[in-house]
């Protein structure tokens, strides 16, 4: 089961331009990180923006679909399963998949369309002992947590 859910609100951002913000932490504690998309274009613009965001500290990934996935720090997938052992998923196009729980840190990102069903997530772990959820929201390029 995660033990932590981050619900990630980036208001007039594609999440391409923020989840590098996540995947460079992530990779700075010595985490390993899934994107999870349903949609194939949406994983290429991420891929692209992992490599391109920051031509100094690029962000190296691949596709669960392509040879090396197993070594890959940042995998990029249709499907929620950690070919690359990662312990955190990013659920990058707003959609909760319940096979999230299975990592110690699960993070949806939604835009201001997907509030309501970010709300509807939100409630699900209500009275859940075994989950901690926070709430960030983007501003002026960084993400801050709120109460």
């Amino acid at each position: 089961m995660a033990s932590r859910v981050g619900f990630y609100l980036a208001p007039g951002q594609p999440v391409e331009r923020v989840l590098p913000l996540i995947a460079r932490a992530a990779l700075r504690q010595g985490q390993r990180l899934l994107v999870v998309a349903g949609d194939a274009e949406l994983l290429d613009r991420i891929g692209g923006a992992l490599w391109d965001n920051a031509p100094a500290e690029f962000l190296a990934n691949g596709r669960a679909d392509g040879a090396h996935a197993a070594h890959q720090p940042v995998l990029l997938s249709q499907a929620c399963a950690a070919e690359n052992g990662a312990q955190v998923v990013a659920l990058a196009d707003g959609e909760w998949r319940d096979a999230a729980e299975a990592f110690d840190r699960a993070l949806l990102f939604f835009d201001e369309d997907g509030r309501a069903a970010a709300r509807d997530v939100w409630r699900r772990f209500d009275g859940r002992d075994d989950i901690e959820r926070e709430f960030h929201e983007l501003e002026a390029g960084k993400w801050v947590r709120k109460r």
